[in-house]
């Protein structure tokens, strides 16, 4: 868990209220204090349906209890610390009632695909891909949704969430819920299947062109084949000639390249030349076999296309890890990803706890970062400032002007009710 110090308290406080901050007609002033988070503690003690009334009570609770790990929930009919109580009345009203549509893409999804890490591990050579996954969902949250206020933050070691915040988003249904996963549903094969992704149709709806376009087309044929090389060997292409369902063509390109393999190529060189190769003879053969037409963009697809756990985002009561936490096996912090410009974010550049308690040890963090004024000086500091002015502030006047527009229509109402 992060020092006092560097843990945003009053931030997280103004996110999760939304505006019902007590100072503006119409506010909910219970409504943070029925928002759960659960404790994961140095012993693996899992504390669920934590509850606090204000920021100061989290903050207390979160110094005392000091969790290796910090969740978000939903919010609840009912304040969650008090949810037996009510249960014991035999009024069944404890149920969540709102919250933030999210997503988690881990790049461990990814390890059929490359050749450089696996598991939990991660590097220059394969981040990349979550890059390609936060500007296709983003773009899609925006653009065919239009959702405004999203939140991209780094895992602390494998990937990335995504919290939408929207007072849209926060409303959906479970059932809702699962038709915007199922939207982003491409990828369905398993180890067991050759071919993970089937494209139906003859054209690709406008979601998937549109990021195939813009993005996925290419990220493949540039940044993957140079750092994954996924033609340079048999074991690679053998991969890729299977989800050619077409025998013919795949002796035809296995033959090819079995027999022209050119020591002076450098494998980039080598994958780039058969990628070529297995377009030109595809386009050769679409006639012939029109189950074959979209075999290209399949491929890419399954190299590309984010790879999302989809159960994660389908269920209102599921938790997820809080931004600014500690991931307690990497010691990074959970960073906020500026969906702009994430080709910059580096995970490996993340500042860690041992980090940021040798900053306090030195002396050089001598404020709260609520603060504000040396801000920027702190390892943390640019990461919290672009959460506040890029995420944040837009979100807190989206909510009041929200707020106050809902206040102004129910006293017109009641205003109306007694006009007679």
């Amino acid at each position: 868990m992060l020092a006092g110090k560097h843990f945003p308290y009053t931030d997280i406080h103004k996110w999760l209220s939304y505006g019902n901050d007590g100072k503006h007609p119409g506010c909910d002033e219970f409504y943070f204090g029925r928002r759960e988070f659960s404790f994961t503690l140095e012993n693996d003690a899992y504390l669920r349906y934590r509850s606090f009334k204000n920021a100061s009570a989290m903050e207390n609770d979160i110094k005392e209890k000091s969790p290796y790990k910090i969740d978000i929930g939903a919010v609840y009919s009912v304040d969650p610390d008090k949810r037996h109580a009510y249960a014991q009345s035999g009024t069944n009203v404890f149920a969540p009632v709102e919250r933030e549509l999210v997503f988690d893409i881990d790049i461990s999804d990814y390890d059929d695909v490359r050749y450089c890490c696996s598991g939990a591990d991660v590097c220059s050579k394969c981040w990349p891909l979550m890059t390609v996954a936060i500007k296709v969902i983003d773009t899609s949250l925006r653009e065919d949704f239009g959702f405004k206020h999203i939140l991209w933050v780094f895992s602390g070691r494998r990937g990335v969430h995504c919290w939408v915040c929207d007072a849209k988003a926060r409303s959906l249904t479970n059932e809702q819920r699962s038709a915007v996963a199922e939207y982003f549903r491409v990828y369905k094969g398993n180890e067991n299947n050759a071919r993970k992704v089937a494209l139906m149709g003859f054209s690709l709806h406008p979601f998937l062109a549109r990021s195939y376009v813009d993005f996925l087309k290419d990220f493949f044929e540039g940044e993957l084949q140079a750092t994954q090389s996924i033609f340079s060997s048999k074991e690679k292409y053998e991969k890729i000639l299977d989800m050619i369902s077409d025998e013919d063509i795949q002796s035809e390109l296995r033959e090819k390249w079995e027999n022209s393999a050119k020591p002076s190529l450098s494998e980039e060189a080598t994958s780039l030349k058969r990628w070529e190769q297995l377009k030109n003879t595809l386009q050769s053969k679409k006639q012939k076999a029109p189950a074959l037409r979209m075999c290209v963009e399949e491929i890419v697809f399954t190299f590309t296309y984010p790879r999302i756990d989809l159960e994660v985002s389908k269920q209102m009561n599921h938790l997820l890890k809080a931004p600014f936490c500690v991931h307690p096996k990497t010691g990074r912090v959970c960073v906020p990803i500026d969906p702009n410009n994430c080709d910059e974010f580096d995970p490996l550049a993340v500042p860690t706890l041992s980090q940021l308690i040798e900053e306090i040890n030195s002396g050089g963090v001598r404020m709260e970062v609520d603060d504000g004024d040396d801000l920027d000086k702190t390892l943390l500091g640019k990461s919290i400032k672009f959460f506040r002015s890029s995420f944040l502030e837009p979100l807190l006047k989206s909510c009041k002007e929200d707020i106050e527009s809902s206040y102004k229509t129910k006293i017109e109402k009641s205003k109306d009710s007694f006009s007679w």
